[in-house]
């Protein structure tokens, strides 16, 4: 199940609010939350449930096991044995048929390729666990004794499938006690309308584009073409990620949850450096804290952490899907931050501020292209064609109509690229109370209009992707 669908909008979430605020009792609400979470997960896969269910008893124990043993061998044993288990289930279930695949491409082989299906979500939960395991045994987290909470925090449905990435610690007081206001609701139904607008009229119109350019025969396609065609996808993959995060965040307020932000307008940067401190934040502070600074960071010489760079970007790209252009867009990153880190970012410095943001639009846009095509052929083949080395023609008719065709669109979509929001919520800041106030019946207004927006383009669409469920 995903939020951008008629059912959830029109039945499962309406029922989940209708159930969860029929008591004040704490205890009922998070067996609601449980019931909703494990019926939303295991909507279309019921088989996979059962590996959540394990995922979250032994690390459950785990966690108790690390606690009680702290500072002693056996608290280690615990951490090792989590990692294995958890890391073997993903190993199994999300890179195994790779693996088997890469052997058979290097030694000529023709080992049976497993053919599991990846269960949605896998990825965001697993990290979840661990670094809670990991976070008792550093002493940073108490171990929770009710598996029915600790259920709560692995399975709770607002950022099960798709993050961001929870760690207890922000949510350790909140499964113990939360209470939601009048404006805390407001604020979250408003997130989550937002989110939903952005994956809805954003996304889903940039996905139906997308395959106009870069999925047929790049033989006849123009630069301009090319050019427009991962402009698209990077509107796409930012407005269908971000959204999800912004429903997910809204959400959580409305049931009395904060969890931490995702995205701080990645679009803007003027670096990979940069864009990696705004995108997906939850992933990379997971890597920081649970991989980099583990490794030894950069505190023992240049070699080292150029090392340790390399692992890191090599387990991004390879988190995001168990194929090698994902790697290479991995690899892409940690080696471009590398290179910033050592002078490019510098010499950016010495330059206006307009220079540095075309630098970062172009390698971003470059590194999208490894992201889209899982064939390398058609990797160097788009590149080719979007730096004029294809010998294809500049420009087409098709593209100019197409872009001039939805240009309205298109520049409402970059303009929401941009921290539009916060400079209304600055000025909005700035109103005298009364005036304040009218927003009060403004926001529901907004909200209403956007939800009867967003279902009648769901009614209508029959493009409706989640590009990070394969993750």
């Amino acid at each position: 199940m995903v939020f951008a669908n008629l059912f959830f909008l029109c039945l499962f979430f309406p029922l989940n609010l209708a159930f969860y605020y029929s008591s004040r009792s704490l205890t009922y609400r998070n067996a609601v939350l449980v019931a909703f979470s494990l019926f939303f997960y295991a909507w279309g896969e019921p088989v996979w449930i059962t590996l959540l269910l394990f995922s979250a008893a032994i690390d459950y124990f785990h966690g108790l096991y690390a606690e009680k043993y702290r500072g002693t061998p056996k608290a280690k044993r615990a951490v090792i044995s989590s990692l294995v288990l958890n890391l073997g289930l993903l190993g199994i279930f999300k890179y195994s048929g790779f693996l088997v695949s890469t052997i058979n491409s290097l030694l000529g082989l023709s080992l049976p390729v497993p053919g599991f299906s990846l269960p949605i979500g896998i990825s965001f939960y697993t990290f979840q666990t661990i670094s809670y395991v990991i976070d008792v045994y550093r002493g940073e987290v108490k171990a929770q004794r009710s598996f029915g909470k600790f259920l709560l925090f692995v399975s709770c449905y607002h950022q099960l499938v798709a993050g961001p990435i929870v760690r207890y610690s922000q949510v350790a007081a909140e499964i113990e006690d939360r209470k939601v206001t009048i404006h805390d609701f407001s604020d979250g139904l408003t997130r989550f309308c937002l989110g939903l607008s952005k994956k809805v009229i954003v996304a889903n119109y940039a996905g139906s584009l997308v395959g106009r350019f870069m999925d047929g025969d790049l033989s006849t396609l123009s630069v301009a073409g090319a050019w427009y065609g991962i402009i698209l996808f990077a509107l796409q993959i930012y407005f269908d990620f971000s959204g999800y995060s912004d429903m997910a965040i809204g959400l959580g307020r409305m049931f009395g949850f904060h969890y931490a932000e995702n995205f701080n307008y990645p679009y803007i940067s003027t670096s990979a450096t940069e864009f990696w401190r705004r995108w997906h934040m939850s992933l990379g502070g997971f890597f920081r804290d649970y991989l980099y600074i583990p490794l030894g960071g950069s505190r023992h010489g240049a070699a080292r952490t150029y090392i340790n760079t390399f692992i890191v970007w090599f387990a991004t790209g390879l988190w995001h899907g168990a194929s090698w252009n994902f790697v290479l867009w991995g690899l892409f990153y940690g080696f471009l931050i590398m290179i910033e880190k050592a002078f490019l970012l510098r010499a950016l410095d010495r330059l206006p501020a307009v220079f540095s943001h075309l630098y970062f639009l172009v390698v971003m846009l470059t590194g999208w292209v490894f992201f889209y095509f899982t064939d390398m052929s058609r990797v160097w083949a788009y590149l080719g064609v979007m730096f004029g080395l294809s010998g294809n023609p500049l420009g087409d008719v098709s593209t100019r109509l197409l872009f001039f065709n939805n240009i309205f669109w298109f520049l409402l979509a970059i303009a929401f690229c941009l921290p539009l929001v916060r400079w209304f919520k600055r000025y909005f800041s700035r109103l005298e109370s009364r005036k304040q106030d009218i927003l009060l019946y403004v926001q529901p207004v907004m909200n209403v209009i956007l939800l009867i927006v967003c279902i009648a383009q769901l009614a209508g669409q029959s493009y409706n992707p989640f590009l990070y469920f394969r993750f």
